[in-house]
């Protein structure tokens, strides 16, 4: 049922631009696993082994803190429609910060809403498919516009004022480098 491959196919990257929804999954050499549910149009695939995704401003900031100790993700979709199917993507990702070179280039790929936290840019090693037979089928009602509402809320200060203070570190207490997004 499970098959490997080496990169992203056309197949693949129509899979992925179908479904309304991603997991991601990271973790610390210690410490906890984090997987994070993602939607909202964060993610663009750039070639047949790379992958990049747009982190806006939440409760927690675990994936940055993460990455900076090991640069394994994991990004999953499973089809909640149609053809049962799941979809994994795994490889090594690096975070940019608003001070990267690269920002304003990747930003620009999504808009550069108000609350973009971090890019990560995923070097993509395997790609397998599995069955998604025991997966439930659910309708697509939309998307929320709770998250760009709060933003709008807070306004540039209020977000920066947030990050300093809830996104600064993990929850196990690792830094997870916000910091230089502080420094404009």
């Amino acid at each position: 049922m499970g098959k490997q491959f080496d990169s992203i196919s056309d197949a693949h990257r129509t899979f992925i631009e179908d479904q309304h929804l991603f997991f991601t999954g990271t973790a610390a050499p210690t410490g906890r696993v984090n997987v994070s549910p993602k939607g909202m149009d964060s993610l663009r695939v750039l070639g047949p082994n790379r992958v990049i995704w747009l982190n806006l401003t939440g409760s927690g900031n675990e994936t940055a803190s993460h990455l900076a100790e090991d640069p394994r993700m994991t990004l999953m979709w499973a089809s909640f429609t149609k053809r049962p199917e799941i979809l994994r993507l795994y490889g090594t990702a690096q975070t940019h910060h608003r001070d990267s070179p690269d920002w304003s280039e990747l930003v620009a790929l999504f808009g550069d809403p108000l609350g973009a936290r971090q890019i990560y840019d995923m070097k993509v090693e395997m790609v397998q498919t599995s069955c998604g037979y025991s997966i439930p089928f659910f309708d697509y009602a939309g998307e929320r516009d709770t998250l760009r509402k709060w933003t709008e809320d807070k306004g540039p200060k209020g977000i920066e004022t947030y990050w300093e203070t809830r996104n600064a570190t993990s929850l196990d207490g690792r830094p997870t480098g916000i910091g230089a997004n502080l420094k404009r």
